[in-house]
């Protein structure tokens, strides 16, 4: 082990100056033998990591939602090179390069964190097997070995023996509790965290083997920190306690500012921000511009919450524009009227009033000369014939119309034969 460590000193000296430096500033306050001085030494070491790992995290989320994107793509070249692992294998890369994605980008934060973990174990580990490492000398040595969290000292291991733990000036119940309490809120912060994902930022509309998989590691995950979290030190549950949390922390910040596209928590937001630019006519910031930019630049392709928050922001008079703002929409399906009332629509077309069937039949309900609906204008007149030969003229003018029989077809009607006489 003395090898090892010796071997990884890059990272270990540099790692146990950073505690050293924090336990001097808490060791003025709480005293420097204190568990608080060296706990929250330790704690401040995780804070110091992870800030300098937020742009990591950020690639990180980036190269998830890559990769979930890829998931339909990913199966269509899965299923027509089944039968060729290697065909496959050079599809799969191919479309990694042509997208500019990395599978190990989503990995990022926590292979960047495990060299700072594996110093840190070999630090706790060299105090409770009392050798100096780093810059951590004998009087810090001495100081170290006093520190108690709770009553478990802070190089104490869950399967330490009675011996062990009582050379620590601390008893086996006491180291057993502590770490039994701090392996549960472990696991239970790590499976929170998983669930949160999974639950809330994934795009839903999508069924693919990656969900499936994170799925399944939100519930491998956890049972993993607690079967090996029983031969960490308590300096080092501590440690990955804090990340933990952390990593929850961030993780809520993100699903809350900015969701995957298609997740509840994409639905959940963009019916806030609709609700804050119907109330102000406006977006707040340049996180919120660029992203309704990005709703607008989708068109067709825009989900389904999506297309809600377009539709609610025209219902409301405004339009979203191109470059991520948002105005007053002149066209739009809320109108001003002149008088100050608000239309949403055009004035229905009003129809008629139909007349009552007996002033229809009735012929007075028609003005004198003009035809009713069984009068034919174009009909021959029945007329007597005049004492002179030739053609018999009608009765009347041009003008005059005759009303059809009932029984008659509707229509020109021949003219009857003479009958004999």
């Amino acid at each position: 082990m003395d090898t090892i460590a010796s071997l990884f000193s890059f990272i270990t000296t540099p790692v146990s100056w950073v505690i050293v430096q924090f336990h001097s500033v808490y060791g003025s306050l709480f005293g420097p033998d204190t568990g608080w001085a060296w706990g929250l030494s330790i704690v401040s070491l995780v804070i110091l990591i992870r800030i300098c790992l937020i742009p990591l995290f950020v690639k990180q989320i980036k190269a998830t939602r890559a990769m979930q994107t890829l998931q339909p793509e990913m199966k269509k070249i899965q299923e027509r090179y089944k039968n060729d692992k290697q065909r496959q294998s050079e599809e799969m890369m191919k479309l990694y390069k042509e997208t500019g994605t990395n599978p190990l980008s989503s990995c990022l934060p926590i292979l960047a964190q495990s060299p700072f973990f594996f110093a840190l174990y070999h630090v706790l580990n060299s105090i409770a097997s009392n050798d100096t490492i780093g810059v951590i000398n004998e009087r810090l040595l001495e100081s170290a070995q006093k520190a108690h969290i709770f009553g478990a000292p802070l190089a104490a291991k869950f399967t330490d023996s009675p011996e062990k733990v009582e050379a620590l000036n601390s008893s086996l119940t006491d180291v057993r509790v502590v770490t039994a309490i701090m392996i549960v809120l472990m696991s239970l912060s790590q499976f929170y965290t998983q669930r949160q994902l999974m639950t809330k930022n994934v795009d839903t509309t999508v069924k693919t083997p990656f969900m499936q998989q994170q799925k399944m590691l939100m519930y491998v995950f956890p049972v993993i920190f607690a079967v090996f979290g029983i031969n960490f030190p308590v300096g080092v549950l501590v440690y990955w306690l804090t990340t933990n949390v952390w990593t929850m922390g961030q993780q809520m910040y993100v699903i809350h500012n900015n969701p995957t596209p298609g997740s509840k928590a994409q639905a959940a937001y963009l019916e806030r921000l609709s609700k804050h630019v119907a109330k102000h006519g406006k977006t707040r910031n340049r996180r919120e511009r660029a992203i309704v930019k990005a709703i607008v630049a989708k068109g067709r392709d825009r989900n389904e919450y999506e297309r809600k928050f377009i539709n609610g922001l025209n219902k409301a008079g405004l339009a979203a524009q191109t470059d991520g703002t948002v105005v007053k929409n002149e066209n739009g399906a809320a109108a001003q009227a002149e008088d100050g009332t608000t239309t949403t629509a055009a004035p229905k077309r009003q129809q008629p009033k139909r007349q009552p069937k007996s002033k229809r039949h009735s012929g007075a309900a028609k003005p004198a000369g003009e035809p009713t609906s069984l009068t034919k204008a174009d009909d021959p007149q029945d007329a007597k014939p005049s004492g002179s030969k030739g053609n018999a003229k009608p009765a009347g003018n041009g003008s005059t119309r005759s009303r059809a029989q009932s029984g008659q077809r509707k229509g020109p009607q021949r003219p009857k034969s003479p009958s004999k006489k």
